[in-house]
């Protein structure tokens, strides 16, 4: 697994046992809380422990600083594009842990002030409960570099209302908190300022109960009216646009509608999605419409398996290109390769999508009482790297 360099004594997350309540923080404020090799196995080990002990009842998810999580360190998965696979212990280990989070059998709540994006927000969404402000700012922005929509987005996306999801998927298009509780991807709306109080109180509840954990969230919680700018009100043109059954299609159709008086919000969006990755948009599209029919054990087989082809540029190099022109060098200049949608071809495609054999799938657990089985140590994937030492 890839190291992450931190400072001495530096916990990247702190989990404390308070009573009947368990209280994990994301804590690497300075890097947006972005989730590294060692914050994944920290939140493994932290979750089975605390979901096998009976004395803890209330899981409680932050982040410290400004930001909830902006998602997995990209400085990780580009310093491991050498030698191949270096990555791979920590994506098996992430996916593994999506499924065990939307599965979990405590009660969780994420408090989620800032930024909560990609990867990250998959500490977010599937939660119980999951407590959003005015601050909080959510997106899926990995097809403009040429990566996919993870972290089982391509099956919470497909769920959300209409074509929503392809749009927010392939547009990169943020939500403030008040939009993710009205397409149900937060349960509650509480002010900032009220955030501390909220905690403190849900502490001293010393409870899983969940009746008793809404109704000490409701305290604090507002009603919502969305901003009328909002792209939630704009709801049947984006079904008219993002229905379509190609990116090409999308596109086009959307360069329609932006034509019309008072569409001017398509134009950022518009620039976002003819900026992306041609390869990462059409993988994107295709996982997402795929989701739509598939359970989330089989969105995340499929997401881990693109993720593994992705980074082993099986059919392009675009995820290190966009890496580089976002984060390492910052000239904001990718150029893509293939660099048009016309030449990713349905047979590249087939291609990254192509499951893996069985015994390199996820391994995810078919049985409740062996529901923590399936762990990376476990796999076929450590058997071999054993066998080369």
């Amino acid at each position: 697994m890839t190291q992450e360099v931190s400072k001495p004594n530096e916990q990247v997350v702190l989990g404390e046992e308070i009573e009947n309540v368990r209280v994990i923080t994301l804590n690497r404020p300075r890097h947006l809380n972005v989730i590294s090799s060692e914050v994944v196995s920290l939140l493994a080990k932290y979750l089975e422990k605390w979901e096998k002990d009976d004395k803890a009842e209330l899981v409680i998810i932050k982040g410290a600083g400004r930001a909830f999580s902006a998602g997995g360190d990209l400085k990780m998965f580009y310093d491991g594009r050498e030698p191949r696979d270096t990555c791979l212990e920590v994506v098996y280990r992430m996916y593994w842990l999506c499924y065990h989070i939307h599965t979990y059998q405590k009660t969780q709540v994420a408090l989620v002030h800032g930024i909560s994006m990609g990867g990250g927000a998959s500490l977010m969404v599937p939660m119980k409960f999951s407590v959003v402000t005015e601050k909080t700012v959510f997106a899926t922005p990995e097809a403009s570099i040429g990566f996919h929509t993870d972290c089982g987005f391509s099956y919470m996306l497909s769920h959300l209302p209409g074509h929503l999801g392809e749009f927010i998927a392939l547009t990169g298009a943020r939500l403030n908190g008040k939009e993710l509780v009205a397409v149900g991807m937060a349960t509650h709306y509480v002010p900032s300022k009220k955030m501390p109080e909220l905690e403190k109180r849900l502490m001293c509840l010393n409870s899983g109960d969940c009746n008793a954990v809404k109704s000490a969230i409701e305290e604090f919680s507002l009603d919502i009216k969305l901003d009328e700018e909002s792209v939630l009100n704009k709801q049947s043109t984006i079904d008219e646009c993002f229905s379509k059954d190609s990116v090409e299609e999308i596109i086009k159709s959307f360069e329609t509608e932006a034509g019309k008086e008072g569409n001017a919000w398509i134009v950022p969006l518009l620039k976002s999605l003819k900026r992306a990755s041609p390869t990462g948009l059409k993988i994107t599209f295709r996982s997402v419409r795929e989701g739509r029919n598939q359970t989330l054990a089989e969105c995340l087989k499929k997401e881990f398996n693109l993720t593994m082809n992705i980074l082993r540029t099986t059919i392009s190099n675009d995820v290190y290109e966009g890496i580089r022109a976002l984060t390492i060098d910052k000239d904001n200049a990718p150029k893509w390769d293939p660099p048009t949608l016309d030449q990713v071809s349905s047979e590249k495609l087939d291609i990254v999508f192509q499951p893996f054999k069985e015994e390199l799938e996820l391994q995810i657990p078919e049985k409740e009482e062996c529901r923590w089985d399936g762990k990376y140590e476990h796999s076929a994937y450590a058997k071999v790297t054993e066998e080369a030492k």
